[in-house]
């Protein structure tokens, strides 16, 4: 699934609130941040991951690695900080405007 422009700015929205639930920090991308973001969104559905300044990988190289890993779609990168979206499979709680 693949976000409209205006399904983006819907999710930057909902998410300009939102504090960031996990955190690549010094070992990078792991396992285990994987696995924290996908509880994370099977949770919330909308989450924000905070890229540290000691992580030795690139941001932008996490939010192309990231979203395929957990199923997700990013919203937005800015900063050292991802939006990630993926829809609820039985009870979403976000309901997007058409594409």
């Amino acid at each position: 699934m693949s976000l409209s422009g205006k399904q983006r700015r819907h999710l930057r929205a909902l998410g300009h609130h939102l504090d960031p639930l996990v955190q690549v920090g010094k070992n990078g991308l792991t396992d285990g941040i994987v696995s924290a973001v996908d509880a994370a969104l099977e949770t919330h559905e909308l989450v924000k991951v905070r890229v540290g300044t000691e992580c030795p990988d690139d941001r932008h190289d996490i939010a192309e690695k990231l979203p395929p890993l957990v199923r997700a779609e990013l919203g937005q990168l800015l900063g050292r900080t991802m939006l990630l979206y993926r829809r609820h499979p039985k009870e979403p709680k976000i309901s997007l405007p058409k594409a």
